[in-house]
């Protein structure tokens, strides 16, 4: 059997993340043997993981990774048990090093994700040997991925520490408009509104019917006993229905570095300006823990 030293303790630690005490132990389970030693902390890693994956998770990293032309982009959050671990410099790292991974393969969702490859492993199993590592159940939740449909860019933004985190991706007619920088100022400048006034949807038809439901049956109980006629009540409903949308959907938000003027109207304003049209097609808004 192998003398277990500390350089050979240090370098199973280097290639698995794991604690001191974990690899030495690994190394004593199997003779010095360094990749039987590797397998067998993966395989007490799916076990120990397995044990926390019930603890609540609702802390932790939304992180975002943009190519470098601006035509691809991927957003992703992983959640740990404590602000404390979600503020640790290894657990911003471990995120920033699988946020790479998803944004350098081809996956499209979190099932896809959790398949890529990272190193001798997969990024579940890369999950699961950060789980032993810091103690807490790590969840990577959840993961999205833009590419650019024409002519446009992706675009992220990352506010609080990345307890909020936003993807967009805004089109135009022109790729000299995707270029320019007053286009690339207005696209931020939409990352940043999404962040703060978190929309539902781009227009109405993107606002669920549940949830339009809900604010109707809140707008009648409000009239109750007015004595209103049904069909006048429906009508005052359809006009509160005006403000609601305004508060919901992206294009009817008054834009928040300048309120008096409609997110629609800026696009319009700025399309004019670069002789051009321009559209927000998708976003997505995450915010850590969110149900």
């Amino acid at each position: 059997m192998a003398e277990i030293t500390a350089s050979l303790v240090k370098e199973l630690r280097d290639k698995t993340n794991a604690g001191m005490m974990e690899c030495k132990n690994a190394l004593k389970e199997t003779g010095g043997d360094v990749d039987a030693a590797i397998k067998f902390l993966r395989e007490r890693g799916a076990i120990k993981a397995a044990k926390k994956a019930d603890r609540e998770a609702k802390e932790g990293i939304v992180a975002a990774k943009i190519d470098v032309e601006a035509k691809s982009g991927v957003l992703i959050e992983v959640n740990c048990e404590t602000d404390f671990v979600a503020k640790n410099d290894n657990f911003k790292d471990f995120v920033s090093e699988l946020t790479d991974t998803v944004a350098g393969s081809e996956a499209t969702d979190i099932d896809a994700a959790i398949a890529v490859s990272k190193g001798e492993a997969n990024i579940d199993e890369f999950v699961k040997a950060k789980v032993i590592e810091l103690g807490e159940n790590l969840q990577f939740r959840r993961m999205v991925r833009y590419d650019v449909e024409g002519s446009g860019v992706v675009a992220s933004y990352i506010h609080l520490g990345g307890k909020v985190g936003v993807l967009v991706e805004v089109n135009c007619g022109k790729d000299e408009t995707a270029a320019s920088e007053d286009f690339r100022e207005l696209v931020k400048d939409i990352t940043l509104h999404i962040a703060a006034a978190s929309p539902a949807g781009i227009g109405r038809d993107e606002i669920s019917d549940d949830l339009v439901n809900a604010e109707k049956d809140l707008f009648r109980k409000q009239m109750e006993g007015s004595g209103k006629p049904p069909e006048i009540m429906e009508k005052i409903i359809e006009g509160k229905l005006g403000k609601f949308y305004s508060t919901v959907c992206l294009l009817e938000q008054g834009f928040i570095k300048d309120p008096d003027n409609t997110i629609s109207e800026l696009l319009s304003s700025k399309g004019k300006a670069l002789d051009d049209e321009i559209s927000i097609r998708r976003f997505i808004r995450y915010g850590v823990g969110e149900s």
